[in-house]
């Protein structure tokens, strides 16, 4: 049940990468060029020299890895020529709405809505020439728009989940990515194993049991990801020094104004950073925008005098911070006790499931198995909590961190140990 390839891309992750005339015209289009220009990793080039991947390739290797997945269930699932189309073409449009930045621009946009990145990809499939391409090849732009996302109803949950979710095409794809171009080593996994091994139950993605091992080995080398880059110190120095740029010249800038969806497609790394460094430094707030963007550019970083790992089974500390009074709380507490411009710490609080989200946007608990071939196959829902590697990672890593400027390192490190002395003053706080 192939496809009819017209083109094709040499990938360093997956070789050759086919495309029909549909996925071609979408990838020569504006929309999908674009992401050229977002880098996939935002600020980690600063601290990994090859991390300068971009959402284009990613998205290219996601069309790929989905359309496999397709391809491997067709058979037992009774998917149709068009269904893995559509599976592969929601799977290169799942990235299109990502700002500048990827997820930094995503932090910015958090304090002024609830939308996210999934939200304007939606739009773009629905508002711009995209639709006309997809009509053009039979394909409803209404319903590719919520199949980008993994949301769409009339299709069976499987195939969405394909999309988004603890066994979708868009983790295979950035685990080997991010791992190679990063050069660390734990994001290698045998993705070909778990896509072999695919199958469909009650109509969910199932997995043969016997692929266990590989399962456990992609979620743990996601696990390790996070850990080594995605919040590695350094890096997420660099993005919150971005992150505060964007924040304090939003009003100046427009970045988060969607209202025109072209002016918002403009917005890539280089022109939001070009525009961030050229501020005309006419108040205090876009003075300072300025200066972090002419320091993240140049690599003079914030340092780290603060770190506590937490591991937990719910999402204390993030939803405890995620309270603006709260966080804004501790920096004036830690700009009192230092002598230091609030402006010059910061603090970081990400949290990450250290499993992913199901397509409908829920903590991964199960996993469904198949045992068993023909009349004696049968499939279960296995709890994360009982498998003994997974069990012992399951719920949310927190990571509280204190950063400041350089020539501060001491008086704010002192200020800290001070007030973090022991979690009496968070629970104060808290009330």
């Amino acid at each position: 049940m192939r496809l009819k390839p017209v083109a094709e891309i040499r990938d360093p992750v997956h070789g050759y990468v086919k495309a029909t005339k549909v996925e071609r015209d979408l990838i020569d289009s504006p929309f999908i060029q674009r992401l050229r220009r977002v880098h996939q990793l935002a600020g980690s080039y600063l601290v990994y020299p090859g991390a300068v991947h971009t959402r284009f390739e990613h998205v290219i290797g996601t069309m790929h890895v989905a359309g496999e997945i397709a391809e491997s269930l067709a058979l037992s699932s009774g998917m149709k020529a068009d269904d893995i189309q559509e599976v592969r073409l929601a799977a290169l449009l799942h990235d299109v709405g990502h700002g500048p930045f990827s997820h930094m621009y995503e932090e910015v946009l958090g304090e002024k809505s609830d939308l996210t990145h999934e939200d304007i990809s939606e739009r773009i499939v629905r508002e711009t020439s995209i639709g006309d391409i997809l009509e053009k090849h039979g394909f409803s732009s209404r319903q590719l728009s919520s199949f980008a996302v993994g949301k769409h109803r009339s299709k069976p949950r499987f195939m969405n989940e394909i999309i988004a979710g603890g066994l979708s095409a868009d983790i295979m794809d950035y685990l080997l990515r991010d791992s190679y171009f990063t050069g660390v080593e734990y994001g290698k996994v045998d993705v070909r194993r778990i896509v072999d091994s695919l199958q469909t139950a009650e109509g969910h993605l199932a997995l043969d049991e016997a692929a266990l091992y590989a399962f456990e080995a992609l979620l743990l080398a996601r696990y390790e990801m996070f850990k080594a880059v995605y919040f590695h110190r350094t890096v997420r120095a660099a993005e919150l020094m971005l992150v505060q740029s964007m924040k304090l010249a939003d009003d100046a800038l427009g970045l988060t104004d969607l209202s025109d969806l072209e002016r918002y497609l403009e917005l890539t790394d280089e022109i939001v950073l070009h525009k961030l460094t050229t501020l005309d430094p006419s108040t205090p707030e876009l003075k300072e925008a300025r200066r972090l963007a002419l320091d993240f550019r140049d690599r003079r970083l914030v340092k780290c005098v603060f770190e506590r790992l937490v591991q937990r089974k719910d999402r204390a500390v993030e939803q405890l911070f995620a309270k603006g009074r709260i966080r804004d709380q501790v920096v004036s507490d830690l700009a009192e006790r230092s002598k230091v411009d609030p402006m010059r710490i910061f603090l970081d609080v990400p949290t990450m499931p250290s499993v992913p989200y199901t397509s409908s946007r829920e903590a991964l608990t199960h996993i469904r198995l198949i045992q068993g071939e023909g009349s004696r196959r049968i499939s279960r829902d296995v709890p994360i909590s009982e498998l003994p590697l997974l069990g012992s990672i399951a719920g949310f890593m927190d990571v509280l961190r204190v950063y400041s400027a350089p020539e501060h390192r001491r008086s704010v490190t002192r200020a800290t140990a001070e007030l973090f002395g022991d979690d009496g003053y968070i629970t104060k706080i808290s009330v």
